[in-house]
């Protein structure tokens, strides 16, 4: 067991919001085999400056521990000192907005924290291009380490339901492209499910499409992997992803991919993927009527997303982040 200790800082728990606390858990799970960890859970939400305030508070230092701000709260960086890790999950929420609330993210989120941590791990090498364009000066210190898989997300074969074959999305937000991607499906034989709640406008547009759509929300982590063990694709034709999860849970399971040919998506599914331009309706419609019509192309995707997810597994992206623990607590025998 490795001298020190990893404390993870968290965000307030909230149950709309589980995807970053799931990830690292699952990662903590197997670095507190070699280093002791704990967690920080912050009292208040929010992006406010009296919530900053609140929670800067309320954290104590401890001496030879390094923390890992594990993302949304980048601004604990101004208090947890040099031996500290900050990952930033993406950058969207600054490119966004009126200029003063841009002006103040920028602030809080990335160029104080920039200056404050020692190391600043990034999700992608897409997230990385972005985010140095921010903080050029602190460009050094940005580490790509990828996102894991799941534990719950494993093989399970499914027999293709080419009578009625089952189209999963995922998410409602504006980039998950609901828009387009409905009106895709408007005029293919399927049952669509999604994992989300839609908005009014979301409603309306479904109904007046007469899609054949389940919609379910606020699942547990058993039942999101169960809604990919009983699809027949993904389709996941988004117009800005930090990563794309859903692309490697997935395949992890074995289901086909339909991803959009820009940004973090195209990087991380490689060449895994059936890949469409997301802003064009025809193009997203084509995939999915290709993989349907297709078993070999079917095939053929699953084998290499199979082959990919092996890029993402727990205990390979767990090292990365053990190597730059070590460096934080041993300096010196990591310059021998």
């Amino acid at each position: 067991m490795m001298k020190g200790k990893v404390i993870y800082i968290y965000r307030k728990t909230d149950a709309r919001y589980k995807s970053i606390e799931g990830l690292f858990r699952h990662l903590q799970s197997i670095i507190s085999e070699k280093i002791s960890t704990f967690n920080i859970i912050l009292n208040y939400s929010g992006g406010g400056l009296k919530t900053i305030c609140s929670n800067l508070r309320q954290f104590k230092k401890e001496k030879n521990t390094v923390y890992h701000i594990t993302g949304d709260v980048h601004y604990m960086a101004l208090v947890t000192g040099k031996k500290s890790v900050l990952t930033v999950h993406d950058v969207y929420s600054i490119v966004k907005g009126p200029f003063f609330k841009r002006l103040y993210l920028r602030l809080f989120w990335f160029w104080l924290p920039a200056l404050f941590v020692k190391r600043i791990t990034v999700i992608s090498e897409f997230t990385r291009l972005e985010l140095q364009k921010i903080i050029p000066l602190a460009k050094h210190k940005i580490t790509v380490i990828n996102n894991p898989v799941g534990a719950k997300f494993q093989y399970h074969e499914k027999s293709f339901d080419n009578g009625l074959p089952r189209i999963l999305l995922l998410g409602t937000k504006p980039n998950k492209n609901l828009e387009r991607v409905f009106r895709a499906l408007s005029d293919i034989h399927c049952e669509i499910v999604l994992i989300g709640k839609l908005t009014d406008s979301q409603l309306m547009l479904a109904n007046g499409l007469n899609l054949n759509l389940t919609t379910k929300f606020d699942l547990s982590d058993d039942e999101v992997a169960a809604a990919y063990r009983e699809c027949d694709i993904l389709c996941f034709a988004s117009t800005y992803e930090g990563f794309g999860m859903p692309i490697i849970e997935a395949q992890a399971t074995g289901r086909p991919v339909i991803t959009s040919n820009i940004g973090a998506m195209k990087e991380i599914a490689s060449d895994s993927a059936y890949f469409v331009n997301p802003f064009d309706e025809n193009s997203i419609k084509n995939g999915i009527k290709s993989l349907i019509e297709d078993a070999e192309l079917r095939n053929e995707i699953i084998l290499k997303g199979l082959k990919n997810v092996e890029r993402f597994r727990a205990e390979h992206i767990a090292q990365k982040y053990m190597d730059i623990y070590e460096s934080l607590l041993y300096p010196d025998k990591m310059v021998n």
